[in-house]
């Protein structure tokens, strides 16, 4: 198998990388998801779009693709990497309303340093579930349970 070398400075007149492009892919076999995976592991997949500092993982969380989040976390893909505004894979994902993806998220051990903005975000656009899903993970998780919580006034 020969390798060719992908240059995380190869963008095209938009800013993206043929990484960050792979992400948006129509994968409808397994050998169609072999290719893409081959080209994540050629490729930076850290690497920021020139305009809007957005990476492949942050394309792929707004698109709603769990498929390409699972391929890009297995690569490495940074979770704490912000975008020109500041937005990171867990924000988009809160922002867009993708609830499977921001459980992937939260399950990645370097997913915590967001949580509380990812919350604001999710309840501003309306996406309830998710903000229950980052409240939950931010306080269960540490073994944190409200005071006003139902749970904590049952007894044994």
């Amino acid at each position: 198998s020969s390798k060719f070398p992908l240059n995380k400075l190869e963008q095209n007149k938009a800013g993206y990388t043929p990484v960050m492009l792979a992400t948006l892919a129509a994968v409808s076999s397994p050998e169609d998801m072999r290719v893409v995976e081959e080209l994540f592991a050629r490729g930076d997949v850290n690497a920021k779009a020139s305009q809007a500092g957005q990476t492949a993982l942050m394309l792929a969380v707004s698109h709603g693709r769990l498929d390409m989040v699972r391929a890009l976390l297995e690569r490495g893909a940074d979770l704490s990497l912000q975008d020109e505004e500041g937005s990171t894979a867990l924000m988009c994902a809160s922002e867009h309303g993708h609830a499977n993806i921001v459980r992937l998220l939260l399950a990645q051990p370097a997913c915590d340093t967001d949580g509380s903005t990812a919350l604001s975000i999710a309840l501003e656009a309306g996406h309830h579930d998710i903000a229950l899903l980052l409240y939950a993970h931010a306080n269960f998780s540490r073994g944190q349970i409200p005071a006003h919580s139902s749970l904590s006034s049952q007894k044994p």
